[in-house]
């Protein structure tokens, strides 16, 4: 069916515009003289209605030389559009094929953007939370450094405790003899010792204390070092999938672009057989032109001898009045 208004009346008004011209009414130049609308099929077979309509009107009084030409001019036609059927198919299905490939190729690439962008994302977001462990990891060693003087400070309050208490051990023995003497001297000395003993223990039990807190700290310091080990590590599983999707699509952009360039190496084994075609639709009209021209060559042998044979009819005739005139007279005396 024809599309956008082609019927016939229109086909054959672009068809006598061209043949006013001089130009071949072909389906490509009938169609461009339509403004590039219409089917090639469709006018095709309108065009061929067309020549057969006027065939049937000009076989009666066109003499044989036009009608033989009239019939390998729309012979020729024929296989030229025979011709060009297969290969206006087949642009067309290439134009389809090419137009997917370039639809599928603009998908992979804004997909693959759209990896390479959140890939980008990943790898800030893992840059910053290297940058916490690290400043996580250097809060850690200063705790442990503070942990340390603590536990060195502990240490050596215990060893002036151990001295002190060593020294009171001394004094006692050295003043034994001398205790009820110095008995107010000794509850006094032991009073500051009490004292000084109480006010160690508070400064140890703070100490302590700190070190408890610090501990915990440090505790809870590891506890978020090793949430950052584990989310870096799910970040690097995370970037080895990106990766490797990113991989596959490149593959298949790579098997698409090769798909492609076997498509285009198809036109070209379409645009080669279209020559050939040409080729040889060409060779066929000049077989036609020289078979032409032996039948005229025949046509005008045939009048030689149409002539020869009407001579030699009308020589033939005067022998035989010749003869019936050279017989007549010796009929007469014998009458």
């Amino acid at each position: 069916m024809a599309r956008g208004g082609i019927n016939k009346a229109v086909v054959q008004t672009a068809r006598l515009a061209i043949l006013a011209r001089g130009e071949n009414p072909s389906i490509d130049a009938v169609r461009i003289e339509m403004g590039n609308t219409g089917s090639k099929t469709t006018i095709h077979r309108y065009l061929k209605e067309l020549d057969d309509s006027e065939s049937r009107l000009t076989i009666t009084e066109a003499p044989i030389d036009d009608e033989l030409g009239e019939l390998v001019a729309r012979l020729a036609q024929r296989l030229k559009d025979k011709a060009q059927e297969p290969i206006d198919l087949a642009l067309a299905q290439f134009e389809q094929q090419k137009t997917a490939l370039l639809a599928q190729v603009e998908a992979l690439e804004e997909a693959q953007g759209q990896l390479q962008q959140q890939f980008d994302i990943q790898a800030a977001a893992l840059a910053e939370e290297s940058a916490a462990l690290q400043t996580a990891s250097t809060s850690l060693q200063t705790e442990q450094t503070r942990n340390a003087g603590l536990s060195q400070a502990c240490s050596d309050y215990e060893l002036r405790i151990n001295d002190k208490d060593e020294q009171i051990r001394s004094l006692e023995e050295k003043h034994l003899h001398a205790r009820d003497a110095l008995e107010h001297y000794r509850n006094a000395i032991k009073e500051q010792r009490e004292q000084e003993q109480r006010r160690h223990e508070g400064q140890l039990q703070q100490l302590q204390a700190e070190l408890r807190q610090a501990q915990q700290s440090a505790m809870v310091r590891q506890d978020e070092i090793t949430q950052l080990h584990r989310d870096n590590e799910r970040l690097l599983i995370e970037h080895r999938v990106t990766a490797k999707e990113l991989s596959a699509l490149q593959e298949q952009s790579r098997k698409d672009q090769a798909r492609q360039l076997a498509l285009s190496e198809q036109v070209s084994l379409i645009d080669s057989e279209r020559t050939l075609l040409q080729e040889r639709l060409r060779v066929a009209v000049l077989e036609s032109q020289s078979r032409q021209d032996a039948l005229t060559e025949q046509q005008h042998n045939h009048k030689t001898l149409e002539l020869d044979l009407i001579k030699a009819q009308a020589t033939i005739e005067a022998l035989r009045l010749a003869a019936v005139v050279a017989t007549t007279p010796e009929a007469t005396p014998n009458a």
